[in-house]
């Protein structure tokens, strides 16, 4: 299983994701495709993305069952502690000063 949330994003890359996955909601697409394919299709989000940003969830053979990906601005920051993924957030502040950059 595959998931593919994006914010802010162009109108071209979001009719890109829906060539290989399902948008069950405005910016959230799922399927369940192959490594290969995941790889490729997050390849085209790192290309396309412009000001936006996107996480990537898919199943796998993990302490958790999943693991994740991010792109673009955003307070949540991926952190690995103790080989577990886990998701840190940044003061308010801090991406405020992100963004204006």
């Amino acid at each position: 299983m595959l998931a593919i949330v994006v914010e802010n994003v162009p109108p071209r890359l979001r009719g890109r994701l829906a060539i290989w996955l399902l948008e069950v909601r405005a910016g959230v697409y799922v399927g369940k495709v192959s490594r290969r394919v995941r790889e490729m299709i997050w390849s085209q989000v790192e290309v396309a993305i412009e000001d936006g940003n996107a996480v990537m969830v898919w199943s796998t053979n993990t302490e958790s069952g999943f693991d994740f990906m991010t792109l673009g601005k955003n307070r949540r920051i991926p952190k690995e502690m103790d080989g577990i993924k886990l998701v840190s957030f940044l003061p308010e502040n801090d991406i405020s000063a992100m963004q204006e950059k």
